[in-house]
């Protein structure tokens, strides 16, 4: 009975925002985690969540425009959690979809698993410094938001945000062999990667 209460509690903090650790909470207190100058969002907007996340960085090879072949990069496919009273539910799914708000362009998307709103967003800087970025793992990046939806009942968790972190990123980097030839032309890797994802809204006018 108390593990379902529990649950019920954790799920009403993820939908209003609050969802956190004590680490969480001080990171948003102090206005987010440390990260290169160039990947703090703009004046004016504020931590509102983030999420551990573990998926794939997903690659298909295809001709390359100098000639031979390539691994090309076509899509994340993540899982966020987050830490709440001892238990690590599930914040958002992470992937690729049409953007409404740019006539169906395709767009990494963040989808929040309660209400089922959504984000899309583009690349505004990246950082491969590797004072930061870990050998052999994807740049840390800081998105803007491209797009935005409500959830079907009016949610809006995801819909808030502005600009996103991808920050601590490990593995995810296109392999070194498996696409060398025209016969592997079409082949696919999912690369294994872990990542924090910070996520930043609008400061409310005082």
């Amino acid at each position: 009975m108390f593990s379902n209460i529990r649950q019920l509690i954790v799920a009403g903090l993820i939908v209003v925002g609050v969802g956190s650790s004590p680490a969480m909470a001080q990171q948003i207190a102090g206005g987010g985690p440390d990260v290169p100058p160039e990947l703090v969002p703009p004046d004016g907007n504020v931590l509102f969540a983030n999420g551990y996340a573990v998926g794939t960085q997903n690659y298909m090879c295809l001709p390359a425009a100098g000639g031979g072949v390539a691994w090309k990069f076509f899509a994340p496919q993540a899982t966020l959690y987050v830490t709440v009273l001892g238990l690590h539910p599930q914040l958002a799914t992470h992937f690729l979809s049409a953007n409404p708000d740019e006539d169906g362009l395709t767009r990494p998307t963040w989808q929040h698993s309660i209400d089922s709103s959504k984000v899309w967003g583009k690349v505004y800087k990246i950082v491969t410094d590797p004072n930061y970025v870990e050998p052999g793992a994807i740049p840390w990046l800081l998105l803007e938001m491209a797009g935005k939806e409500p959830g079907p009942d009016g949610g809006s968790f995801m819909a808030q945000t502005t600009y996103i972190q991808r920050i601590n990123t490990s593995g995810g980097v296109a392999p070194a062999t498996g696409c060398s030839q025209a016969g592997n032309v079409g082949a696919l890797a999912l690369v294994p990667y872990t990542t924090d994802y910070y996520f930043y809204k609008a400061r409310r006018p005082r």
